[in-house]
């Protein structure tokens, strides 16, 4: 049976049923789809950079997300770790891009914040809201994460 026969024999209901959810995923309004996170709060936890988790640490502008927490060995070489999520409209998109010294970017609609977690641009007319950073301390091969 060729395609055609086969698209015909389906019907619009059919047709409609499976066009449907790429309609709707598709729409102009899909911010409404966001589920917001919480920005997290208690964050206190190790990584030890002598393991595979913290091996993922070695090189200058390296990342890993634990506990929506990104932390960072910056292109300096310190350690930075701010939220993973978002302070725009808290979805969980936040990485961090080695481009113009070091930031971090939200992928969700494109928010940038410095290391400090300023913000670095404005997303519509929404009021800039700064990221959570969180304080690391370095002791031995024993990074610390907390606030």
């Amino acid at each position: 049976m060729e395609r055609k026969q086969f698209l015909r024999t389906l019907g619009t209901g059919a047709a409609f049923a499976l066009a449907f959810p790429c309609l709707h995923g598709c729409s102009s309004d899909s911010d409404e789809a966001i589920d917001p996170k919480p920005v997290p709060t208690g964050v206190d936890f190790t990584i030890d950079l002598s393991s595979a988790e913290g091996a993922k640490l070695q090189n200058n502008g390296d990342f890993i997300v634990k506990n929506y927490v990104v932390v960072v060995k910056n292109l300096e070489g310190e350690f930075v770790a701010a939220s993973q999520i978002c302070s725009h409209q808290q979805t969980d998109g936040i990485s961090f891009k080695t481009d113009n010294g070091g930031y971090f970017k939200c992928s969700t609609h494109g928010s940038t914040f410095s290391q400090t977690g300023t913000p670095l641009n404005h997303i519509g007319n929404d009021v800039a809201k700064p990221l959570k950073i969180f304080n690391t301390e370095l002791e031995g091969q024993i990074l610390r994460v907390f606030e």
